[in-house]
């Protein structure tokens, strides 16, 4: 890419946001190396990583990246058989700890391997040599310190080192406390000096504490003196700190070669640890910036929606909705100055640059990046006095170096392309730089204030107009771009508010060529007209809204009505039906007490109570039918079909039509192996296909529709009786409903217990007419057959 573009186009800052997002040093320097690439395959894999990183982080945050430092100089020394000091082996464990918690936290987090299929896949190739790990941590207890478990040998030195140190503090300790030395000695203390063990003495009384002196004061009033009592002592302790310091190479040596063996995955970590971090420092800065991934293309299009220049404060930047590529190859943006046309060029590069780094761009998802060879762009003031170089030079000789290094698949951005010499020369130079690049098939954005370019993409197809809206009554740039409409320069405008004579600005109208002022005119009108327009659309598209909330409203209320209406209607058939069971109940009650008590009465009696018997009945059918019409309020279904699926709503039941409705609304339903005649009123018509029938239960025992497959016989074993009275009392309703006379009830022999449990709830059940033993064929003692009401 071509640097000094770059350069104007902010993108090292951009990479330096992203540099203060790593983790570790070493990918510092990988982040502020990264450059566009113009592949595509590549541009799209970073683009992945950086979906990836933004999806891991925005679900359960960042890796726990610790530590990575630059092991390679560790793998050198290892590898020529030397030794690591102590603080460099505490950077291999902390290298190896970061790689281990790494990729223990993306395998763990990064879902299915096709969901981060590069995260997890680069977490994967990271190697935990736990062993290493442990082995440094028990060593080494800092930058210079080994751990007395280093092993048993320091362990054994160690202690003898104390033990010696105590042997001459003591032999020190009654030396000093002698008061026949005290008058002898500076300060009753014991201090070091040249690693060795000495008491301060007076210098005139040096002979008479014999010993070898080390040092004295500056004063050389104070002798600091070994006495001989510990010498040998002393030179013990050094023997043992020589020992000592031995045992540490060896440890040290023997822990470099185990560095030795696992110098590859170390490594290899490295890399892939700096390769993660810079992912993730890519995932960061999206959520950062409240980008998205854009869709790529080779067409040369770009859409921006609400795009963003990353580098303005969010929360002053306006949005811009750009398109080239499409019906257009170049874009003249024309407007007054300070009103956003720069910011929109820079915006554009800024946006493309960053996706081919594969960064997030900060616009709405949708957008779209044309993936180019080279992003090239004259922007800004390159004026240089040490070449005595004008601005027009200056960007003069930066447009000839585009135009001999342009292709057909580059992005080209001119800011006042043609400006700073003569009017009418720079736009005839800006038309003709712009009508080669068209023919050479670039895309190609600029900035102009000349009319002359206007005209020209007006006329000339595959080129476009664009201006940045500009609010006359407050002077001041609404920074909105409106691709399709040009500019116009309002000066004449402008002079007027801030207060320049009607008289003046009218004269200066004069000097002006009249095609020019109608010119100006027409782009007023077409102005004018765009914001009524815009207007109107907002208005109506506010309407529209409230409609909308209005019906979703109402919506809402219907459905809240409808849903309470259905509630107070199940509450009602609940009620009902306990009602009815009751009145059932106790009327059956009665009936069995008037069979018991006719024993004894007479004939006329015994007719009386018979009569009064079947009034009972009677009266209770007469009730339950009127009852449950009035709990079952349906509209009836209109233009009913043969085969038609309709419920039947006073025995709840699904069914299909047999037969078509007379003139009384009678029609016959198939429901199971049953056909019911029933009114029209008492039906509602299914929309949806039944549901096939789904198994349920135990052993397969039981269907979501046993009406439909009512079956003559029930396995009941494997199951308590808790178990088997709950299925049965499904099955027997089923049973009851298909009309059957007779059916098996499977138990099995076993223990008897749930036989033995059974009889007593056959006895009583309201659909059992009689229960006995099956016979040889039917089961034997292991069947119950039951004959039904």
């Amino acid at each position: 890419m071509n640097p000094r573009s770059l350069r104007v186009l902010e993108l090292p800052k951009i990479i330096a946001m992203l540099a203060e997002l790593v983790s570790c040093s070493l990918t510092r320097q990988r982040v502020l190396d990264l450059e566009p690439s113009g592949n595509m395959e590549e541009v799209r894999e970073r683009l992945r990583e950086t979906d990836e990183a933004s999806a891991l982080i925005m679900r359960h945050s960042s890796p726990p990246f610790g530590p990575v430092h630059d092991l390679r100089p560790h793998a050198k020394i290892s590898a020529i058989g030397s030794f690591l000091s102590p603080g460099q082996l505490m950077e291999v464990s902390d290298s190896l700890r970061t790689a281990r918690n790494v990729r223990q936290f993306i395998l763990k987090n990064a879902g299915e391997g096709s969901e981060m299929p590069i995260l997890r896949g680069l977490a994967e190739v990271l190697v935990p040599v736990k062993d290493l790990e442990d082995t440094i941590n028990n060593a080494i207890l800092g930058e210079n310190l080994v751990s007395d478990n280093a092993s048993h040998a320091l362990k054994k030195i160690r202690r003898e080192i104390e033990n010696k140190h105590q042997a001459i503090r003591n032999k020190l300790d009654s030396i000093i406390r002698d008061t026949s030395n005290q008058k002898y000695l500076q300060d009753a203390l014991v201090t070091i000096r040249q690693d060795r063990f000495v008491v301060p003495v007076k210098s005139e009384y040096k002979h008479m504490i014999k010993g070898l002196v080390h040092d004295q004061s500056g004063s050389g009033s104070t002798l600091y003196i070994e006495p001989l009592a510990i010498v040998e002592l002393n030179n013990g302790l050094k023997e043992l700190r020589l020992e000592e310091q031995e045992e540490i190479v060896r440890v040290l040596t023997e822990i470099t070669a185990e560095v030795a063996e696992s110098a590859d995955a170390l490594l290899s970590n490295q890399e892939t640890l700096i390769q993660l971090d810079m992912i993730l420092a890519k995932g960061k800065l999206a959520h950062k910036m409240k980008a998205s991934s854009p869709e790529l293309n080779r067409e040369g299009k770009i859409r921006l929606k609400n795009g963003r220049h990353p580098l303005i404060d969010p929360k002053a930047v306006v949005p811009s909705n750009f398109w080239i590529g499409d019906t257009f190859k170049t874009l003249l943006i024309t407007g007054p100055n300070t009103g956003g046309k720069t910011v929109t060029l820079k915006t554009v590069g800024l946006l493309t640059l960053m996706a081919q780094c594969g960064l997030h761009i900060p616009a709405d998802h949708g957008s779209n990046i044309a993936v180019f060879d080279q992003v090239f762009a004259d922007i800004g003031d390159e004026q240089s006095i040490e070449q005595s170089l004008s601005t027009f030079s200056s960007h003069m000789t930066n447009i000839v170096d585009i135009l001999n290094h342009v292709d057909a698949n580059s992005l080209v951005l001119f800011d006042e392309l043609g400006a700073g010499t003569d009017p009418t020369e720079g736009a005839a130079l800006a038309k003709a730089i712009l009508t080669k690049l068209f023919d050479w098939k670039v895309t190609t954005v600029a900035t102009t204030h000349y009319s002359e370019l206007k005209e020209f993409a007006l006329v000339t197809p595959g080129v476009e107009n664009a201006s940045v809206e500009f609010d006359v009554e407050t002077l001041s740039p609404t920074y909105r771009l409106l691709i399709g409409v040009p500019g116009k320069s309002n000066a004449f405008e402008i002079s007027r508010k801030l207060g320049l004579s009607k008289e003046i600005v009218e004269s200066a109208k004069t000097w002006i060529e009249t095609n020019a002022i109608a010119f100006e005119d027409v782009l007023a009108k077409i102005e004018n007209n765009r914001k009524t327009s815009e207007a109107e659309r907002d208005e109506a598209i506010r309407m529209r809204v409230d409609a909308e909330k209005l019906r979703k409203s109402l919506e809402e209320k219907d459905e809240k009505i409808a849903e309470q209406r259905a509630k107070l209607i199940r509450e009602a058939k609940e009620e009902a039906r306990k009602l009815l069971k009751e009145a059932k109940e106790e009327a059956d009650a009665l009936a069995r007490e008037l069979r018991e008590i006719s024993g004894g009465l007479s004939k006329d009696h015994l007719r009386r109570v018979e009569e009064l018997r079947r009034k009972l009945k009677s009266n209770m059918d007469e009730l339950q039918t009127p009852l449950l019409e009035d709990l079952y309020e349906v509209e009836p279904p209109k233009d009913l079909r043969l085969g038609d699926l309709v419920q039947l709503v006073h025995l709840n039941q699904k069914g299909n039509v047999v037969t078509l409705p007379d003139d009384k609304g009678e029609l016959m339903v198939q429901v199971g192996i049953m056909k019911i005649s029933v009114n029209l009123s008492n039906l509602k018509k299914i929309e949806e296909k039944p549901a096939q029938a789904k198994r349920q239960g135990k052993g397969g025992r039981g269907f979501e529709n046993k009406t439909v497959n009512a079956k003559t016989e029930i396995d009941l074993r494997g199951l308590n009786v808790e178990e088997a009275m709950a299925e049965l009392d499904k099955y027997l309703d089923d049973a009851s409903l298909a009309n059957l006379k007779s059916v098996r009830i499977i138990h099995g022999i076993g223990t008897g217990a749930l036989k033995a449990g059974l009889k007593p709830y056959f006895k009583n059940h309201p659909h059992v007419k009689t229960a006995r033993d099956g016979v040889y064929g039917e089961g034997g003692l292991g069947v119950t057959v039951l004959e039904l009401k």
